[in-house]
C-alpha cells in the first residue's frame, strides 16, 4: 500500500475527527465483512479503501489459500493402530465471507471448530475400511478417500478444498517390525524362486546340449553303418579281382627249385596305387 501524501493525511484526519469515522483498508487477497452495531451485513467488501463510521466496523478475512497440517490417530480395519498426518490446502468462499464469519468466526476459529474435527473423522472413516497392509498400497485409493469426505463437509462451512495429501502412514512399532520381516522373506522367497529358475533353465540347457551330441554320434554312427552295408554290397568277386588287376605291375611272378619243391618269388609283385 502506498504512503498517504500529507496534505491527503491531513484532510482524512480532518475528515474523520468532524464526522466521527475513521479510514480502513482491507488488504490484498483478503476480504471485508461488516458489522453495524454488532450485526452482520451480507455484503462482501473486496480489497481496497474504506470508511468505518460510527457503530460500524470491517473485519478483514483471508481470502488466500490456508494450508493445514494435522496428525490423526485411527484403527485398521485389522485392528492395527495407524497414525495418518494429512496435509489440506482450502480456502475461504469469498462470496460467503459474511455468513462464515457470522456462523462460525475468523479463520483461526473456522480451523479449530471446524476443520480439524472434520479431518480427524475423514481419516477414522477411510482407515477402518482397509487393512493396515491395504493403507500402504493402496495409498492413492485412500487418499481419495479422504479427500472425497473433507471436500463435502468443508463445502457445507463454504470452504473449498485445493487439495489434500496424505503425508505419512506411521504404525504400532512391533506392527512396523513385522511387515519388514515380512517384506525380507518375500523378498528370500524370491531369491529363491529365481535362483530355482535358473537352475532348471541351466540343467534344461545341459540336458540339451548332452542330447544333441548324443543324438550326432547315433547319426555319425548310422552313416557309418549304412556306408559298410553299402560297401558290403557293392563288393563282389569280380570288383576284387578288377581292383587286384589295376594294382597289377604286369611282373609275373618267378617260380625257384624243381618237381613239388617249386618255390614262388612273390618279390616281384608289387601292389601301387
Amino acid at each position: 500500500m502506498s504512503v498517504l501524501k500529507p496534505a491527503l493525511l491531513a484532510t482524512l484526519l480532518t475528515a474523520s475527527f468532524s464526522t466521527g469515522c475513521s479510514p480502513r483498508t482491507v488488504g490484498a487477497g483478503n476480504v471485508g465483512v461488516k458489522t453495524v452495531w454488532g450485526a452482520v451485513e451480507q455484503t462482501v467488501f473486496p480489497e481496497g479503501f474504506y470508511w468505518e463510521f460510527v457503530g460500524t466496523e470491517i473485519i478483514e478475512m483471508d481470502a488466500k489459500i490456508q494450508k493445514k497440517e494435522v496428525s490423526a490417530t485411527a484403527s485398521s480395519k485389522d485392528l492395527q493402530v495407524v497414525t495418518a498426518v494429512i496435509a489440506l490446502n482450502y480456502r475461504l468462499d469469498p462470496a460467503k465471507a459474511p455468513l462464515v464469519y457470522q456462523s462460525i468466526g475468523t479463520l483461526p476459529q473456522v480451523e479449530s471448530t471446524v476443520i480439524d474435527p472434520v479431518l480427524q473423522e475423514a481419516v477414522k472413516t477411510a482407515t477402518a475400511s482397509y487393512n493396515a497392509e491395504e493403507l500402504i498400497t493402496n495409498r492413492r485409493e485412500v487418499k481419495d478417500a479422504i479427500s472425497a469426505y473433507v471436500k463435502e463437509r468443508l463445502e457445507q462451512s463454504h470452504l473449498v478444498v485445493t487439495d489434500l495429501s496424505i503425508v505419512n502412514f506411521q504404525f504400532d512399532q512391533k506392527y512396523q517390525d513385522a511387515i519388514e520381516a515380512k517384506q525380507v522373506a518375500e523378498q528370500r522367497a524370491l531369491t529363491a524362486t529365481n535362483d530355482l529358475k535358473r537352475i532348471e533353465v541351466e540343467a534344461k540347457q545341459a540336458e540339451a546340449i548332452s542330447q544333441g551330441k548324443a543324438n550326432a554320434s547315433l547319426i555319425e554312427a548310422r552313416a557309418e553303418a549304412e556306408r559298410q552295408e553299402l560297401l558290403r554290397k557293392t563288393i563282389t568277386p569280380e570288383l576284387v579281382q578288377w581292383e587286384a588287376i589295376q594294382k597289377w605291375n604286369g611282373i609275373l611272378p618267378s617260380v625257384q627249385g624243381s618237381g613239388t619243391n617249386s618255390i614262388i618269388d612273390l618279390r616281384g609283385v608289387s601292389s601301387s596305387n
